[in-house]
C-alpha cells in the first residue's frame, strides 16, 4: 500500500485521459497541495501541462488553445466556481472527471476531476451550465488526501473536536478522506475502533455507513488476509506528543515546521534567497529518500527513523562525496570531450550542490533551535554519571531522566521523589523556556495525577514564579483532562502482570545503544498485539456483525 503512488496514478490518469495537446491544470486550495506533494512542476510539464491555475482566481486570461483539467474537491463553492466557468469558458475544452457522463458531452473533449464523490444534483447543475457543450465527461478520482510519505497521509486538519466531541464539519471531512484512501488503495476493510473513545466509534460508524451506502464502489477482489481499518484516539497516549522525538523528520516538523513538505527558513539569520523555503520530499530528494528507505529496513524497536546524530554523520558523508566530485567538475575544459562531459554531468552536480546546501542549512537550524529542556537534561547527564538503568524504556530521555534512572533503588516513593527533585531543578534552570517548563510539569501531572503524594500544586507555583504565562500553565490541567487516567483505555506507566514486569526488567538490563531513540509510543505495542492476533476485542471491538469478522 503506497499512498504516494496511488495519488500519482490518479493524477497521471486524469492527464492522459485528456489526450495530447497543451493543457492547464485548474485546482482549488486543497488539491493544489495534493498535486504538489507527489509531482514537481518539471514532472508535470513533461506531461504537456504548461499552466497551473486556481479555480477561485478572478484574473485568469482566456486561452482557447488550452485544454482544461479541473481537479477539485467536491465542495459547494468549487461546484459554484465551475458552473461560472462553464457558462463563460476560458479554455477550448474541459475534462471533468466523474463516473457519470454529461448528456451534452458530444464532440468537445475536456476534463474536470473531483477528488471524491460528487452528488448527482451537482452533476445535474454542471450539465445545465454546460450550454456550450465543452465538457466530455465527469469522473471521480479518490485522491482526497495529502500523501506525505508512501505509508503516511494527512488531511491537514487543525482542531477536529469541540471538547471531546467531533466538529460536524471535520467529521465529514475526515470520513471523506478515509473513504477516499480506502478506494484509492482498493480496500474494503473490517473496522475496529478504540472502545474508550466515543470519537473513534463515531468515525468508525461514519466510514461504515459510506461503505454500506456505496457498496458497489467497494467491490474489490478479496485477499487471503482481509484488510483492517483500526481507528485510534490520540488521548490514549498523551505522553508521546510531549516528548522530543530525536529523528530527522520529526525534529524538522516540531522545531521548524513542515507544511506540505515545505520548510520556511526565511527567519534564519543570513539565509540566502535560494534557501528561504526548501522542500523536504522523499520523491524528489535522493538523499532524503535513501534515509527513509533505510529507516523502513530497520527493526521498529530501533526507531522508525534515523536519529539526529546519524543524520549528521550521513550529511558529512554527503559533503565529502560532493567535495570529491567538485574538482572534477571545475577542471579546465581543454577538449570537446571535456566540454561534453561537463554538460552531461553539470545538472547532476548542480542538483547535488543544492541537496548539500539544503540539508546542511536544515540541520544547522535544528541544532540552533534545539529544545531548551533537553539541553538542560544533557548538561545534568554530563555532570552526573548514570548508574544501572532498569526503568521503563517506553519513555523518552526526558521521562527517563526525570524518573530517576540514576537511582539504584526502584522503590516507587524514591522514584517519585527523584522525579519531583529533577523537575524542580530544571524549572530553576534559566535555559529552560516557559513552554518546555510547562511540558515537564505536564509529564509529571500525567504520571502522578492520582498519587497520594502528588506535588502538582507546588510545581504550578514554581511555573508562576518562573514567569510562565497563564496560557501555558493552563495546558497542564488541559492535558490531564484530555489524556489522563480517567480518559485512557490503557495503562501507559505500569505493566499489568508478572510476565510484562520480567520483560521490562530484562529490556532495561540490555540498555539502549542511543538514549535519543529509546522512546516507543504506545502505538507500537498496540500494532504489535494486532499483528500477533492478541489485540483484545473488549478494548478494540469490531464494527458490524460477526460475519464481517469471519470473512
Amino acid at each position: 500500500m503506497n499512498v504516494v503512488f496511488a495519488v500519482k496514478q490518479y493524477i497521471s490518469k486524469m492527464i492522459e485521459d485528456s489526450g495530447p495537446g497543451m493543457k492547464v491544470l485548474l485546482m482549488d486550495k486543497e488539491t493544489t497541495g495534493i498535486v504538489s506533494m507527489v509531482y514537481t512542476q518539471s514532472e508535470i510539464l513533461q506531461k504537456e501541462v504548461y499552466l497551473f491555475e486556481r479555480i477561485d482566481s478572478q484574473n485568469r486570461e482566456i486561452m482557447k488553445h488550452l485544454k482544461a483539467i479541473c481537479f477539485l474537491r467536491p465542495m459547494k463553492e468549487n461546484v459554484d466556481y465551475l458552473i461560472q466557468e462553464l457558462r463563460r469558458p476560458k479554455y477550448s475544452i474541459y475534462f471533468i472527471s466523474e463516473m457519470i457522463s454529461f448528456e451534452s458531452a458530444t464532440t468537445h473533449m475536456s476534463v474536470s476531476d473531483f477528488s471524491n464523490v460528487i452528488s448527482k444534483s451537482d452533476v445535474k447543475s454542471l450539465a445545465e451550465a454546460d450550454e456550450q457543450e465543452v465538457v466530455a465527461e465527469v469522473q471521480e478520482f479518490y485522491g482526497d488526501y495529502i500523501a506525505v510519505n508512501p505509508h503516511l497521509f494527512s488531511l491537514n486538519i487543525l482542531g477536529c473536536c469541540q471538547g471531546r466531541n467531533w466538529d460536524p464539519a471535520q467529521l465529514s471531512r475526515t470520513t471523506q478522506g478515509l473513504t477516499a484512501l480506502l478506494l484509492s488503495l482498493k480496500k474494503c476493510p473490517m473496522i475496529r475502533y478504540q472502545l474508550s473513545s466515543e470519537a473513534a466509534k463515531r468515525l468508525a460508524e461514519c466510514v461504515k455507513q459510506v461503505i454500506t451506502k456505496e457498496y458497489e464502489l467497494f467491490e474489490f477482489r478479496r485477499t487471503e488476509v482481509p484488510p483492517l481499518l483500526l481507528i485510534l484516539d490520540r488521548c490514549d497516549d498523551a505522553i508521546t506528543p510531549l516528548l522530543n522525538q530525536w529523528t530527522y523528520q520529526a525534529m524538522v516538523h516540531e522545531l521548524l515546521g513542515i507544511n506540505n513538505n515545505r520548510i520556511d527558513l526565511s527567519r534564519v539569520p543570513g539565509i540566502s534567497k535560494d534557501l528561504r523555503e526548501v522542500v523536504l520530499s522523499a520523491e524528489n530528494d535522493e538523499f532524503y529518500a535513501n534515509l527513509i528507505e533505510l529507516c523502513f529496513q530497520l527493526p521498529f524497536s530501533q526507531n522508525m527513523y534515523l536519529n539526529f546524530a546519524e543524520i549528521g554523520s550521513n550529511i558529512k558523508n554527503l559533503m565529502e562525496d560532493f567535495q570529491k566530485k567538485k574538482p572534477k567538475e571545475q577542471q579546465k575544459l581543454e577538449s570537446i570531450a571535456d566540454m561534453k562531459a561537463f554538460v552531461e554531468n553539470y545538472p547532476q552536480f548542480k542538483k547535488m550542490s543544492g541537496t548539500v546546501s539544503k540539508h546542511v542549512t536544515v540541520v544547522g537550524e535544528l541544532s540552533r533551535s534545539g529544545p531548551s529542556a533537553q539541553e538542560a537534561i544533557e548538561e545534568e547527564l554530563r555532570t552526573k554519571p548514570r548508574t544501572l538503568n532498569t526503568s521503563n524504556k517506553s519513555q523518552g530521555i526526558e521521562v527517563d531522566f526525570l524518573m530517576g534512572n540514576r537511582a539504584k533503588s526502584q522503590d516507587p516513593s524514591e522514584v517519585l521523589s527523584i522525579f519531583l527533585q529533577n523537575v524542580k531543578r530544571l524549572l530553576q534552570n534559566p535555559k529552560v523556556t516557559e513552554f518546555d517548563a510547562a511540558r515537564l510539569v505536564m509529564l509529571y501531572a500525567l504520571h502522578y495525577e492520582r498519587h497520594s503524594s502528588n506535588s502538582l500544586p507546588g510545581l504550578m507555583l514554581d511555573l508562576r514564579n518562573k514567569g510562565v504565562s497563564e496560557k501555558y500553565r493552563k495546558l497542564v490541567s488541559t492535558v490531564v483532562e484530555y489524556g489522563g487516567k480517567r480518559v485512557r483505555g490503557s495503562d501507559l506507566f505500569s505493566p499489568k502482570d508478572a510476565v510484562a514486569i520480567t520483560k521490562q526488567f530484562l529490556k532495561g538490563l540490555k540498555g539502549v545503544e542511543n538514549v535519543y531513540t529509546q522512546h516507543q509510543p504506545f502505538l507500537h505495542e498496540t500494532l504489535d498485539h494486532l499483528i500477533k492476533g492478541k489485540l483484545k476485542e473488549n478494548l478494540y471491538p469490531y464494527l458490524g456483525p460477526s460475519t464481517l469478522r469471519d470473512r
